[in-house]
């Protein structure tokens, strides 16, 4: 039953230091393809890559994204994008009325075709032996993101993806249960306490390990604390004024 695209996927971790070792433009080329072969709602393909190498523009990214070292420091920094602008040139050159790119169907739409690109990168670079990291932090200022990257409306910068050769060997994060995770036929509401607590732990365990005992924090308590703190309020208007999920 198993096989190496299971294992490859089973043994995902994040990575957050990589190797001085850039990536060839082969790879580059090879991972973009990849990306390009996953799935895309009604064929629109409504996304776009772009490789970041200059090294101006990933360092105010780094900025931009809380000063982590890796979103500067890796093999190679991809953005992806949601992207309706293309339909809506097409729109335009075909004389055809474009107002349904202003709506929340297509932004999901194109945030999912996205988020698929992204992933099929993701685990075809880990299959290459490279580490991967997301960077949505890169949304934390968003209007300033998009100008670095000069989009056009109708587009919206959807996460960043640090790829490289990893320097460093992280433990794998523990996820959610099975039974927490996966309902049959209807959603089953609530995790029982004894789940609750038992992942907690298994959480606190794990960054006691990978911190040498400076980080004691659950999964519940990351929670309750991304509850009461809202971030990213300027996403609402910045859509609004790309022309993406008016309506």
């Amino acid at each position: 039953m198993y096989n190496q695209t299971i294992s490859t996927l089973l043994n995902h971790r994040s990575i957050r230091k990589f190797k001085n070792q850039a990536l060839s433009e082969e790879q580059i080329k090879l991972l973009v393809e990849c990306a390009q072969a996953a799935s895309t709602s009604s064929f629109t393909q409504s996304f776009s890559i772009i490789g970041v190498e200059d090294p101006l523009i990933k360092k105010q990214l780094r900025e931009i994204s809380g000063d982590q070292s890796y979103v500067e420091e890796n093999g190679y920094f991809f953005v992806f994008v949601a992207d309706q602008y293309r339909n809506q040139q097409i729109g335009e050159h075909s004389d055809t009325d474009t107002s349904v790119l202003d709506t929340t169907q297509r932004l999901i739409v194109a945030l999912g075709d996205a988020a698929f690109a992204a992933q099929n990168m993701a685990v075809a670079a880990e299959s290459m032996g490279l580490g991967i990291c997301y960077i949505g932090s890169i949304q934390r200022d968003v209007k300033k993101t998009a100008e670095l990257l000069q989009l056009p409306e109708f587009t919206f910068p959807v996460f960043g993806l640090a790829v490289g050769y990893p320097d460093q060997e992280p433990e794998k994060k523990p996820r959610l249960p099975f039974t927490a995770i996966f309902h049959k036929n209807v959603y089953r509401k609530g995790m029982s306490e004894d789940e609750l607590k038992g992942y907690d732990q298994q959480i606190a365990n794990y960054y006691h390990s990978r911190t040498g005992g400076n980080r004691d924090e659950t999964w519940t308590g990351q929670i309750a604390q991304g509850l009461s703190a809202p971030a990213r309020m300027a996403l609402k208007p910045f859509l609004e004024k790309q022309h993406l999920g008016r309506r």
